[in-house]
C-alpha cells in the first residue's frame, strides 16, 4: 500500500474525502492452507498460542536486480520485507494481530552491489494478543526459492504450513482434531526466471466487484494494509538504529 505509515494514512485520508474504497492485494489469504489455518486459529482449535515461527527463504540474484530499474532501490523498493515478504507478514498479522518488543539482527550477504538494503534478518517479537514470534528471512538462498513456512505451537497442538509459498500443510498435530481435505492450491505465478505464490488474483478482483455492489466487504481493507506497512517500518527502525550505532 505504501512504504511508510504516513504514505498509507494519506491514501486513507484521500479515500475518506472522496468516499472511495481502498483495496489491498493480499492474494495469499485465498490459498486453501491460509483459509484453513485462519479457521483453526479463530475457532481456538490450537488453544492458547505459545510460539509462531515465520521462515521466508528465497533466491533473488543479479537476474532480478537489473541496473536502472526500481528493484533494490530504497525509495521505490523499500526493502526485502516490503517487496518479497510483505504477503507473509500480512498472513501473520491476519492470524495473530499486532506485535511489540521487536528485536533483530540483519545482514547483507550477497547483495552489497545490487541493493540499498539488507538481504537477510532474524527478528523476534511478542504478540500483543499473547505468545511470542520470530521472523527469519533471506533472499541470499542459492539457485532457487527454498521455503515460506509458518510453524505454530499452541496449548492444544501444533501445525506447520510450508512449501515454497506457504501452500502446503506439512504438520497438523492437534488434540482431538482431524485434518480436513483441502482444495488444491492454484499453481504459482510464473515470472520466467522466478516463480511467485499462487495465482489467486482473480479472487481479489471478484471481491472488489462484490464489495462495490454491496454484497460483501474488502478481503484486505485499508487499515490492514497500513498495519502491515507499519509492522515492517518498525522492524526496519530496529535495523536502522543498529546501522547508526556501527
Amino acid at each position: 500500500m505504501g512504504l511508510t505509515k504516513d504514505a498509507c494514512e494519506k491514501i486513507i485520508f484521500k479515500s475518506l474525502q472522496q468516499s472511495r474504497h481502498v483495496f489491498c492485494v493480499m492474494q495469499n489469504r485465498y490459498s486453501p492452507p491460509s483459509e484453513w489455518i485462519k479457521s483453526v486459529v479463530e475457532n481456538g482449535i490450537l488453544g492458547d498460542i505459545y510460539m509462531v515461527q515465520l521462515n521466508c527463504y528465497w533466491n533473488r540474484d543479479d537476474r532480478y536486480y537489473k541496473k536502472g530499474g526500481w528493484k533494490g532501490t530504497k525509495d521505490l523498493d523499500g526493502g526485502t520485507l516490503f517487496t518479497q515478504f510483505s504477503h507473509f507478514i500480512d498472513i501473520m498479522y491476519w492470524l495473530f494481530g499486532d506485535i511489540d518488543n521487536i528485536q533483530g539482527k540483519f545482514a547483507d550477504f550477497t547483495h552489497k552491489d545490487s541493493t540499498d538494503f539488507e538481504d537477510s534478518g532474524f527478528v523476534s517479537f511478542d504478540f500483543i494478543n499473547g505468545g511470542m514470534g520470530s521472523l527469519n528471512y533471506s533472499t541470499a538462498v542459492a539457485g532457487q526459492n527454498l521455503e515460506s513456512s509458518m510453524t505454530i505451537i499452541g496449548s492444544k497442538g501444533s501445525v506447520k504450513v510450508g512449501g515454497q509459498y506457504m501452500n502446503e500443510v506439512d504438520v497438523c498435530n492437534i488434540e482431538g482434531y482431524e485434518m480436513p481435505e483441502l482444495a488444491p492450491t492454484n499453481p504459482g505465478n510464473d515470472y520466467g526466471a522466478y516463480k511467485g505464490s499462487a495465482a489467486n488474483h482473480h479472487y481479489v478482483i471478484e471481491n472488489v466487484i462484490d464489495t462495490l455492489k454491496g454484497r460483501t466487504s474488502a478481503t484486505t481493507n485499508a487499515l490492514e494494509g497500513l498495519k502491515v506497512v507499519e509492522i515492517i517500518e518498525r522492524i526496519y527502525k530496529v535495523r536502522n538504529e543498529q546501522l547508526n550505532l556501527q
